[in-house]
């Protein structure tokens, strides 16, 4: 996406699923430089292969963090990778990578930070009693779930809801909200 002087910043997509964040910010017309994950099984990586993106795949299972951070940061690097986006990302990354591309990662959350960081947000918002649940964009730092919230939407909590229930219409808004506040931060 280009920012006011022009330039593009690329973007590096960071998965462990089937990736349907990183779907949307594609589909949005992110300029996605690398698709990587920790899962090389992961569904996500198919089908950004399929939709001609360059991929990077590695469990850190066997070499350890340090290992597999490492790596990572090579690829990313080789790919010119200004911003990272965690996309359904499930790995906490280390002080140290995370450091090391200080305020230029960013993270979709389904909670309204600082509410329900973590897991589990779904069922906690529900055993909460709250009335409204929804998703965060966030810059993320050493703290969990911490940094600087860059958009949020809300999604109501209706009546009977159960965790499943409300974990889709959440994602349909992460869907939404994520493109749009990625595509805002690359510009800054």
């Amino acid at each position: 996406m280009p920012n006011d002087t022009g330039v593009t910043k690329r973007v590096g997509i960071l998965i462990s699923g089937r990736g349907s964040n990183m779907m949307a910010l594609v589909e949005a017309g992110i300029d996605v430089a690398l698709v990587a994950s920790d899962k090389p099984d992961a569904a996500g990586l198919a089908w950004a292969r399929d939709h001609g993106l360059s991929t990077f795949a590695l469990s850190p299972k066997g070499i350890g963090k340090p290992a597999y951070e490492a790596a990572l940061n090579v690829a990313l690097g080789d790919a010119e990778v200004e911003v990272i986006a965690l996309a359904g990302y499930m790995r906490l990354l280390s002080d140290a990578f995370v450091a090391a591309w200080r305020g230029r990662i960013v993270n979709i959350h389904p909670s309204l930070l600082p509410k329900y960081k973590g897991l589990d947000t779904h069922a906690r918002a529900i055993a909460a009693g709250d009335a409204e649940a929804g998703c965060s964009v966030h810059v993320v730092t050493e703290e969990l779930d911490a940094g600087e919230v860059l958009g949020q939407e809300l999604v109501p909590i209706l009546p009977g809801d159960d965790a499943d229930a409300l974990a889709a219409r959440v994602l349909i808004a992460e869907h939404r909200l994520y493109p749009r506040i990625l595509a805002e931060f690359v510009r800054r």
